[in-house]
Parts: structure tokens; sequence; C-alpha cells
């Protein structure tokens, strides 16, 4: 039913389009900017768009990585019996979230990730790596290394935004736990750091898992605000295939059947593996 809805409202806008604005289609040119042959080398070559959402996919994975370290402490910090650190803690939380996540970005780009990158001259130590001639590995791992400093830029931005809700996610989690088992832990001596490890976490992970899953594929689509800051990133690579080639309705078009394959068999792998189980 959901799919006869959705194929009728499709129908209805493309015959509004064509009726109403008259527009020329030019699906043509996209596949090109998707894989392209190139004749010089004599083998097919990724084009502009499927470089764009393989450097989301990279900036997801190491933003998501970074985000569950930096949201774990943030969440047992929200749960210590010390009073500073709660409220440390909560004050990181409760900006981050109740702030728009574009100004968020700017910030974190303009007063942390530029100032770092520039300190550790992560530019030329890039380009250097993107002179050599075997650099295969980084170039899997991080593609084009001209543009590994904007790469860095957008997973520091993104961990550090998607930390704050990650951590609230975890502190449920850690909370959901029964007080019995603490307490028992403790009186058989075990340290706070043992407890943490051993009893409190590991189930508390298992327990958030599907809000876990669910934070990822947000992540995903949060991901395009990053294309502000310069990222080329597959929203970013959207915008230059606009530019050059006016085809708004295709490349756009193109670019959410792609966010959406990406979201969708995230959601049927997660789902999978909660059904699954321990």
């Amino acid at each position: 039913m959901i799919l006869v809805i959705i194929s009728i409202f499709v129908v209805l806008v493309w015959a509004k389009i064509e009726g109403g604005l008259r527009y020329n289609w030019r699906w043509h040119v996209i596949p090109n900017y998707i894989f392209r042959y190139d004749e010089s080398q004599g083998r097919w070559m990724a084009g502009t768009l499927f470089n764009g959402l393989l450097t989301t996919i990279r900036i997801c994975i190491y933003a998501t990585v970074f985000a569950v370290i930096l949201g774990t402490i943030l969440g047992v910090a929200r749960c210590s019996q010390t009073l500073v650190t709660r409220m440390l803690a909560r004050t990181y939380v409760e900006v981050l979230r109740n702030v728009p996540p574009v100004v968020v970005i700017f910030i974190f780009f303009f007063f942390l990730s530029e100032q770092i990158i520039s300190a550790l001259n992560v530019e030329g130590w890039a380009r250097g790596i993107a002179r050599q001639e075997n650099n295969g590995i980084w170039l899997f791992f991080f593609g084009d290394m001209r543009q590994f400093p904007s790469l860095v830029s957008g997973v520091m931005v993104l961990a550090l935004f998607e930390s704050a809700f990650i951590g609230e996610i975890i502190r449920a989690g850690i909370q959901s736990i029964p007080k019995g088992q603490t307490e028992a832990a403790q009186s058989l001596g075990m340290g706070t750091l043992d407890l943490l490890r051993f009893i409190i976490l590991p189930q508390a992970i298992h327990k958030v898992l599907p809000p876990l899953a669910s934070q990822f594929i947000t992540l995903i689509k949060d991901s395009t605000i990053i294309s502000l800051i310069s990222v080329h990133d597959l929203t970013y690579s959207t915008v230059e295939l606009v530019v050059s080639t006016h085809a708004i309705f295709e490349a756009w078009l193109s670019t959410a059947a792609m966010y959406f394959l990406l979201c969708f068999g995230m959601s049927l792998f997660f789902r999978r593996l909660e059904k699954r189980g321990p």
C-alpha cells in the first residue's frame, strides 16, 4: 500500500514538472558522473558522484567510531557520583542538543578543527603522501589525500556533534542496569573500572544497540551538513554536478536515491542483527 502511494506521488510530481515547468530532462549525463570510461588509461573510473558517496561512507564510519568512544565517556560521566563530572558532561550534551546543527558545525570547524589541522600541519603531510607513487593503502582508506584535511574536519565535527546524542543513549543503557548488580559487584571488592568493564557496559551496550543503530542512520543523513564546510562528500559533489551541467532534478534525484539505498541498506542490516540476538 505504501509503495502504491509513493508511486502515485511520484507520477503526480513528474506530471507537474512535465506540464508546468516544461523541464528538459537529461538523464544521459548522470551515468558519466557515477562511472566513466577513461580512454587514456583504458579502464572504468569512479565519477564525481560515486567518489562523493565513498567519501560520505568513509566519514560516517570514522565519525561513528569516534562518536561512540566519546559518547561512551559522556554516558559514563553522566552517571558519575562526582557532581562536577556530571555537570560538565550534562552541559556538553545539553548545549549540543539544543543548538542548531549548522551552527555547531561551523563553531567546531572554525574554532577547533581548523586550529588542530594547522597546528599539526596535516595539509602538508597529506600532500606529501599524495605525491608518492605507492599510496594505494592511503587511497583505499581515505580517498584523495589532497582532500584529507577536509575529511578530517568532517569526521571531527560530526563525531563531536553526534557524541552528545550517543552519550544520552549510553546513559539510558547504564541506568537501566539493576542497582543490585552494582551493589553485589562492589560487595565482592570489584573496583569502578572493572565494574564498568565487566558488568555494566557489556549489558548496557547490548540494550542500546537498536537506538545506536538508528543514530548511525541519522548520522548518515546529518553528514549532508558538512558540505557547508567544503567537505567533498556526496552532497558537495552533487552541487558541483548541478553547477557544471545544470541538470538540477536529475542530480538531486540521483543523490536522493543513493542516500536512500545507503540508509535503507543499513536499516535492513541492523534489523537482521537485532533478530539474531546475542
